[in-house]
């Protein structure tokens, strides 16, 4: 996509970037008045949640893909070739030390430790026939909804070069307050700052570079191993007990 004209995107998309957003505080607050249980309840859901709305969102991004006359690969700027598995290992590699250290300086600047009990609610057990299937669907589709959205969508439809990083990273990283939805502001400030770095970075490699590849597969990699841990989790109590116990 590097050198591709931009007539394509139109201003508008911009404005499907508080989705994500608007649908996980309508499913989970929609879920648990349905169910009879606090948000706090609901939370071990959360990945569940993730894949089905990474679904619906990859469904929206080809339909505005279709709108605009292109193919979904076209606007995200997804092609084969042209990158040295060196230099892809090496991005991979400085993406997920970025996303740690994000949640690491985050946790200690909001509870005072790298790793805040709240952590072990993003593991929460769940039924194990679902953990096996998310741990699947969650790495596979993560990548193409969220950086589809935010770096296809987002980045390449807005013009001014700061606003263009400042305003996808912005709200790739706010979504992440909501997934799960834990309504105390000092909760929604870590899962915010958590990931704003790793969003930031991303933005900016991503309009400099038109490259998402390496971005989804640094996305896939850490969401597999939070799709591991949440299996683990689901698949012993014991191993869920010693989780919050270490934290």
């Amino acid at each position: 996509m590097r050198g591709m004209h931009r007539e394509g995107y139109k201003s508008s998309f911009a404005l499907l970037l508080p989705l994500r957003c608007v649908m996980f505080i309508a499913i989970f607050a929609v879920g648990a008045a349905a169910a009879g249980k606090s948000l706090r309840e609901t939370s071990s859901w959360w990945s569940l949640v993730a894949s089905c709305v990474n679904v619906v969102t990859i469904l929206v991004l080809f339909a505005a893909a279709k709108s605009a006359k292109m193919s979904y690969s076209e606007m995200i700027g997804l092609r084969r070739g042209g990158r040295s598995v060196k230099n892809m290992i090496g991005l991979i590699f400085v993406f997920i030390l970025v996303g740690m250290g994000g949640m690491y300086l985050s946790g200690l600047v909001c509870y005072g430790k790298m790793m805040p009990r709240v952590t072990a609610d993003i593991a929460a057990p769940i039924p194990l026939a679902l953990a096996v299937i998310n741990l699947i669907v969650l790495p596979a589709t993560v990548g193409f909804a969220e950086d589809g959205l935010y770096l296809g969508l987002g980045v390449n439809s807005i013009k001014n070069k700061y606003a263009a990083v400042i305003v996808p990273a912005f709200f790739y990283a706010l979504q992440h307050c909501f997934i799960p939805m834990i309504p105390y502001a000092r909760y929604m400030a870590y899962r915010f700052f958590s990931f704003l770095p790793l969003t930031v970075l991303f933005c900016i490699y991503y309009r400099k570079k038109k490259d998402p590849v390496p971005i989804i597969a640094a996305h896939a990699i850490l969401d597999l191993a939070t799709g591991i841990t949440i299996l683990a989790a689901s698949a012993s109590s014991e191993v869920y007990r010693k989780m919050c116990e270490m934290l």
